[in-house]
């Protein structure tokens, strides 16, 4: 499909389009060969030709009235950091590297994905992009690259912008960024092609965009530059290529007279060590008010010193505030740090008093319960954590893995408990593991198939284990959850399914549906929609006694007898 070669770079700029031919990174004009030059000198601020009133005009020298000379530069000169940037006008997926981004949106459905993309790949990039139950915003998900010269895909979904939600957009658009080059180097990789995840269907504003994206992979190239090549920024039109050729010498300076510059141009605001928007806010504490003396309040008298407006401002006491304020609202604003510290104290007395359930050995039951925020940002968490790790030990192991849907078209998840053996199994990296396979399932109705075959309690987690294990899954798993079928379960285990109830979590174990042989079990998931191990036959053979199932050794397959 793609002809090797065919395309010659503009070595003053941009090469041109050239259809469906493969382009080298040789023929791509590396950022550090000096051949881009933009003149500043009759810009009027950072955003000379923007069409949006972008929240971060504000330049450095004007956030402390200094100018820049003297000042110490926020993104010094790195020629190593340099040498890994390519800037290129063309569809990335022309490209001859190791993974190209395609920007799309949660379904991943190939008419919201980039123009192009899908036409270039064939068919089996969307086949398997349905396969993935979809991406949340400012994630990201990796494909094979089928027809295309690269070697994969990865996928991410940018978010919808509004002013009032500027510092959301921007940080997830943040994200998407970092996500892509993360899943790059999990997967080994160590060179992308990177076009504009910001979409006109989206409303994202171009130029503040680009500050987002060239900030964001230059901060992950300080930390991760040994594990990176080449990443290259793809414009696909003029107005995105001399935005870019404008704002990659603030980022990326050259020289010491581009870093100069530089810091007299960037905005005030160019994020944290990863890039995200810093909010003051978050760094104000509030103290409660001091414990003073109450008094009936006094209307305040106004002064000729103050308009009108100011009065209620200058004049009202801490006693007159005090007086109004609600308790309720005291305790939203109270100090995080404190909050924290009272909830460890809960905690704490909690975990020192008596706990029937601790000491029969079914694990610690007795903290408090989390809220959803806390669930939420519990998850976000060890979500996060999941997608930087490479986990195919645990992949390995098949203790967790994906089956088809069920008889209601409910996408399945299989868990095979006799492979489930601690003595082997780091329960730390298990839960990432769970965590990180079960986020495309709980975002809509799915069910559980547990073959319970051949397993033993006496070497499974506890119940204060799975508690916690509930709570970093989320509410969305528990309401989502249709059904959990347990195939061959024994006395101890109902007994453990009953505790789990009654100490865990009533709503989620109500769902347990239990099935004594595999024939009952097809009535709920079809045959050829599950994977199931060679042993799990047998021991169905071995308690049913063969009743009413023959199992064809060569292939498996189970047949009713008639």
């Amino acid at each position: 499909m793609y002809r090797a070669g065919a395309a010659t770079p503009n070595r003053g700029g941009m090469p041109m389009d050239s259809g469906d031919s493969v382009v080298t990174l040789d023929q791509v004009p590396r950022w550090s060969d000096g051949e881009f030059r933009y003149s500043y000198e009759n810009d009027d601020g950072p955003f000379p030709n923007s069409y949006f009133a972008d929240p971060l005009t504000a330049s450095a020298s004007d956030a402390d009235g200094s100018s820049g000379n003297g000042m110490v530069s926020r993104f010094p000169v790195d020629h190593d950091i340099n040498s890994e940037i390519y800037l290129w006008r063309g569809n990335p997926w022309n490209l001859e590297v190791d993974a190209v981004v395609n920007s799309t949106n949660e379904n991943l459905d190939e008419a919201q994905s980039s123009p192009g993309l899908h036409a270039a790949a064939g068919p089996g990039l969307a086949e398997e992009c349905a396969t993935l139950g979809g991406c949340r915003t400012g994630m990201a998900k990796v494909t094979n690259a089928y027809d295309l010269p690269a070697r994969k895909v990865i996928h991410t979904v940018g978010p919808k912008y509004a002013v009032k939600y500027h510092t959301a957009a921007e940080n997830a658009l943040s994200h998407c960024y970092r996500s892509c080059l993360e899943l790059l180097i999990e997967n080994g990789l160590r060179s992308t092609a990177v076009g504009c995840i910001y979409t006109e269907s989206k409303n994202y504003p171009r130029e503040p965009a680009a500050h987002v994206a060239i900030r964001t992979v230059r901060r992950l190239l300080e930390k991760q530059k040994e594990k990176i090549n080449a990443v290259v920024f793809c414009t696909t039109t003029s107005a995105d290529t001399e935005i870019y050729k404008r704002l990659l010498p603030l980022y990326f300076p050259r020289d010491k007279q581009e870093e100069e510059m530089a810091i007299s141009k960037l905005p005030a605001d160019v994020g944290d060590e990863n890039g995200e928007t810093v909010i003051d806010e978050r760094k104000i504490r509030i103290k409660p008010l001091p414990n003073v003396k109450k008094s009936a309040p006094k209307p305040p008298q106004p002064s000729s010193d103050f308009p009108v407006s100011d009065v209620g401002l200058t004049r009202r006491s801490s006693s007159y505030l005090d007086s109004y304020l609600d308790p309720a609202f005291m305790s939203l604003i109270k100090d995080p740090d404190q909050r924290r510290k009272e909830q460890w104290e809960k905690t704490a007395q909690a975990q020192k008093g008596w706990n029937c359930f601790k000491m029969l050995g079914y694990g610690d039951l007795g903290g408090p319960p989390l809220s959803a925020a806390e669930e939420y940002s519990l998850h976000s968490r060890y979500l996060s954590k999941a997608n930087s790790l490479n986990l195919s030990e645990i992949a390995e192991m098949k203790i967790v893995y994906r089956g088809g849907v069920d008889s209601e078209g409910r996408p399945v998840m299989v868990v095979v408990g006799a492979h489930f053996l601690l003595r082997c199994l780091d329960l730390e990296r298990f839960v990432l593991y769970v965590v990180k396979e079960f986020e495309p399932l709980i975002q809509k109705p799915y069910s559980i198939v547990y073959f319970h075959s051949a397993a033993s309690l006496q070497a499974q987690p506890d119940l204060g284990w799975i508690r916690r294990l509930q709570q970093i899954l989320g509410r969305k798993h528990q309401r989502n959850l249709h059904a959990i079928y347990v195939l061959h379960p024994t006395f101890g285990l109902k007994a453990a399914i009953f505790g789990m109830q009654v100490a865990v979590d009533n709503v989620v174990w109500k769902k347990v549906v239990y099935v004594d042989r595999l024939l009952q079990l097809f009535r709920y998931v079809p045959r050829e929609q599950l994977t199931i191990p060679d042993f799990v036959f047998q021991h169905d053979l071995e308690v049913n006694g063969g009743k009413g199932v023959i199992v064809d050794p060569r292939t498996k397959y189970v047949y009713q007898r008639p």
